[in-house]
């Protein structure tokens, strides 16, 4: 593999980090500026609806120039957003340093797919694209719980600076071993467009907001969770979300291998299972070791979800996936965007720092729903699924 996939994967190990970081320390945001914890969780909400936002358009945007140079375009917004978060001397200004970063997060995974297969063999550009994607596992295994350890220790603002220094080292990296690529022909948006009057590209979507969605609720406000209600320190939080991505690589390995083989019964386990875990959460939330356990597996079967539903919406979009499957990285964060506020309203309404699980079982619950009425519309009206979506899904393993 040829050494700009590591900048690739360095570039994908800020981003995933300084996404899920905020979680871990929340209370320490929330403390400094005065806010609430409901309010402080629109960092995580403002984040997830940049990616929303920012995934199609300047992936269509990225389009006019060529690949590495959006990449690196890219990069610098992600460094000059969380420089602004670091330096934040209000919540106002923290929430915009977020929502610059996340702006380069959908394109980032969408154009540096495409620049990392181009970079080898044909044969392979499965692991070229999935060594790109270990940044990303990576960074919730060893980057969120590490910023975490020391944003309680020395100060959340200095997780931010050093994410945005992973950022430059990224930038350079791409800057210096990413080869110069042509830029690529234009995007025919009107032909893209038309993968949405599909229903089943519209159904498959909604099932990754509303199923994604149900992770984040609880992942969210995990931190005032676990040692409000647990009784675990604010040290142990960082160990709870080496838990959690630990369950999200197992979970991405388990919904890779089986979304080929058998998509939507993967689908049936999965969002039964989280809607499962995610209502026993609210109940065995105060014991230490079943609260563990149950945050490894939100992460295993939220994140089993990932490759099936990224699965579902290529083979849907047929001939036109390119604009949808940004779209639906999107998806991911706006199920983000709405557990977290939901989650965020349910704190403020005085039911306790539990209730967000609910609201993630409901969300995941709703997703069950919806994968059964898409099973049984495609019964009614079968279409047979378009070539080439094999590769794709074994790649496309994240939101």
């Amino acid at each position: 593999m040829p050494l700009a996939l590591l900048a690739l994967a360095i570039g994908a190990f800020g981003i995933g980090t300084t996404e899920f970081v905020i979680m871990g320390v929340l209370p320490q945001v929330a403390g400094d500026f005065g806010v609430s914890i409901p309010t402080a969780g629109l960092l995580v909400t403002g984040y997830a609806l940049g990616v929303v936002i920012g995934a199609p358009v300047l992936t269509v945007l990225g389009n006019k120039v060529s690949r590495k140079r959006m990449l690196m375009v890219l990069m610098g917004l992600f460094v000059v957003g969380n420089l602004v978060s670091a330096l934040a001397p209000s919540f106002g200004l923290m929430l915009t340093g977020r929502v610059i970063a996340s702006l380069a997060h959908g394109s980032f995974f969408g154009i540096g797919s495409v620049v990392a297969a181009g970079l080898v063999a044909p044969d392979k550009k499965a692991g070229a694209i999935a060594t790109m994607f270990t940044g990303l596992t990576v960074a919730n295994i060893v980057g969120v719980p590490l910023g975490t350890f020391i944003g309680q220790a020395a100060g959340w603002r200095v997780t931010f600076a050093i994410v945005a220094a992973l950022g430059v080292v990224g930038l350079l990296g791409i800057a210096r071993l990413v080869p110069a690529m042509p830029r690529p022909e234009g995007a025919h948006l009107r032909r893209e467009l038309t993968a949405f009057r599909n229903p089943q590209v519209l159904l498959a979507m909604a099932m990754t907001v509303l199923g994604f969605g149900g992770v984040f609720a609880a992942i969210t406000y995990i931190a005032p969770m676990m040692t409000e209600v647990a009784g675990y320190s604010e040290g142990a939080i960082t160990w709870l979300l080496v838990l959690f991505g630990v369950g999200m690589f197992a979970g991405n390995l388990i919904g890779g291998r089986y979304a080929d083989r058998a998509l939507m019964p993967l689908l049936y386990v999965t969002l039964g299972g989280l809607a499962t875990v995610l209502a026993l959460f609210t109940l065995i939330a105060g014991d230490k070791i079943l609260a563990a356990v149950a945050i490894t597996l939100i992460g295993a079967l939220g994140f089993a979800t990932v490759p099936p539903l990224q699965k579902r919406v290529l083979d849907q979009a047929h001939g036109a996936p390119t604009l949808a499957s940004a779209v639906n990285i999107g998806a991911f964060n706006l199920g983000n965007a709405l557990a977290a506020w939901l989650g965020g309203i349910v704190i403020a309404r005085g039911f306790g720092y539990t209730s967000p699980n609910w609201v993630g079982a409901a969300l995941a619950a709703a997703a069950l729903g919806l994968a059964f009425w898409s099973a049984a519309l495609e019964r009614r009206a079968p279409a047979a699924a378009p070539a080439g979506t094999e590769t794709a899904a074994r790649v496309a393993v994240h939101h």
